[in-house]
């Protein structure tokens, strides 16, 4: 015991003897904390030549939410993961700075004035959503208490799925992709939300199926090859994603959703052949779709040809991300002087990694990736330390869905891949994206309380306490 307590001022020492490291937490949250309000602070002085007036509020608005969450942690999940609330903290505060930049911008607010007649800043309803995210993580935290419980919903998590997927095809495009619900002025994207549900079906379905997924029936070419009945699941999503990519034209939840059942299937049967004929499936459903569905079409074009008159006679947000890439450099022009902003209406949406790119440079971007890479790792730290495979798929499950999403997100603003229309996790304005990605922190930290949380000790009987050893 001597040992572990003087392991230093920064973990916290359970009656059980384990660290629980939730002092470690507070103290990265305090730098998660300071540095968006540093940043914050850059932007109004850029922007304005002084210091913004919203800085104190904001400041301590970040500071007390990053309180409650820590709090909340130590009382409900004390032996969860020390890294992950600062690093979506980090995450959220500094995607509240980038919008309230793009807010201040003077031709953003003239765009708006002409195609709507007037201006609303997407940074206080950012906050708002920010703060309700907050409050279903501390609800899913207080109310789930072992993650194992949600393995009885297996298939209603599939039906639940279904729905929210199908939702969408009833309303009207946006953009022209059905992502969203509109219901006078509130509006909602499903797809967010799917993405928890699915990973706890699959989680729950390849758990009970994986030794039979995992069988081979012959071996070609280095790989197994699954025998044909066992082809039946994989099928099937395949064959819905493409039917969200035909009816939805829905490109960033069809690679999603499919994706992660993919590796999920791989990480439950250890089987490399199932990566290689997801791969394979997924670009040719892709290019058959492409072949007949116009908005797709026009996606891939644009990601083929983004400087060409045609892409950019119908929009050219691809070609001013480009040129705001490009302008960035190493280390950028400075947090409030890039002209990011004339990307226009998606500037705070689906394109603000290109202000980050232009406004932070190549370093900053690595910067950026780097904290959500940390924040996959943190993920996959937890699987591989669950006790129950449920935990372990749905760890990396969740996880997983999280890096595809920035994947997608990020790809697309650069040009890996065509654009999906998705939206970066904690930094792009969304309440629906906020909301799914706080319930999916929570998840991800009751999985690693229940994980790192010591056994209970053995109740000593009372048998054994009253029985004495007489030696002659």
């Amino acid at each position: 015991m001597s040992d572990i307590n003087a392991t230093g001022s920064n973990t916290t020492v359970s009656s059980g003897g384990l660290p629980s490291r939730r002092n470690t937490e507070l103290a990265l949250l305090v730098f998660a904390v300071l540095i968006p309000v540093f940043a914050y602070a850059n932007v109004g002085l850029a922007m304005n030549d002084e210091m913004p007036s919203g800085m104190l509020g904001y400041g301590l608005g970040l500071g007390l939410m990053a309180a409650v969450g820590h709090l909340c942690v130590r009382r409900w999940a004390p032996y969860a993961d020390p890294l992950l609330l600062p690093l979506v903290t980090l995450l959220n505060g500094f995607g509240l700075v980038l919008i309230w930049r793009l807010d201040q911008s003077p031709r953003l607010i003239r765009r708006a004035e002409d195609l709507f007649g007037a201006f609303t800043a997407d940074a206080p309803k950012q906050l708002m959503y920010s703060a309700i995210g907050l409050a279903l993580f501390i609800g899913i935290l207080v109310l789930l208490k072992d993650h194992r419980v949600l393995q009885r919903y297996t298939y209603i998590s599939m039906a639940v799925a279904l729905v929210l997927l199908v939702m969408p095809m009833f309303f009207a495009p946006v953009n022209g992709a059905r992502i969203w619900v509109n219901l006078g002025a509130f509006s909602i994207q499903p797809g967010e939300f799917a993405k928890i549900v699915i990973a706890i079906f699959f989680a729950g379905y390849l758990m009970v199926k994986r030794d039979a997924l995992a069988l081979a029936s012959r071996r070609f070419m280095g790989l197994y090859l699954p025998r044909g009945r066992d082809l039946g699941p994989i099928l099937a999503i395949w064959v819905l994603s493409l039917m969200i990519l035909v009816f939805e034209t829905d490109l960033g939840t069809s690679l999603l959703f499919f994706g992660l059942f993919v590796i999920m299937l791989y990480v439950a049967t250890e089987r490399t052949s199932w990566i290689v004929f997801g791969l394979l499936m997924s670009a040719g459903g892709a290019a058959a779709v492409a072949t007949f569905e116009p908005h797709v079409q026009d996606r891939v074009q644009a990601w083929l040809h983004p400087f060409s008159e045609e892409t950019m006679a119908q929009s050219d947000q691809i070609a001013q991300s480009l040129w705001a890439f490009g302008s960035g450099g190493t280390l950028g022009s400075g947090l409030g002087q890039g002209n990011s902003d004339l990307i226009g209406f998606a500037a705070n949406s689906d394109f603000i990694l290109a202000t980050v790119g232009e406004e932070l440079g190549l370093t900053g971007m690595m910067a950026l990736l780097l904290v959500y890479g940390l924040v996959v790792e943190r993920g996959i730290r937890i699987s591989l330390a669950a006790r129950d495979p449920f935990g372990k798929l749905l760890a990396v499950g969740l996880s997983g869905a999280f890096g595809l999403q920035v994947f997608v997100v990020a790809g697309g603003v650069m040009g890996l891949i065509p654009l999906t229309g998705m939206t970066m996790p904690f930094l792009a304005a969304g309440g629906s994206s906020v909301l799914a990605n706080w319930a999916l922190v929570a998840i991800l930290l009751r999985i690693s309380d229940t994980a790192r949380r010591p056994a209970p000790a053995p109740t000593p009987s009372p048998d054994a306490e009253m029985t004495q050893v007489v030696r002659p």
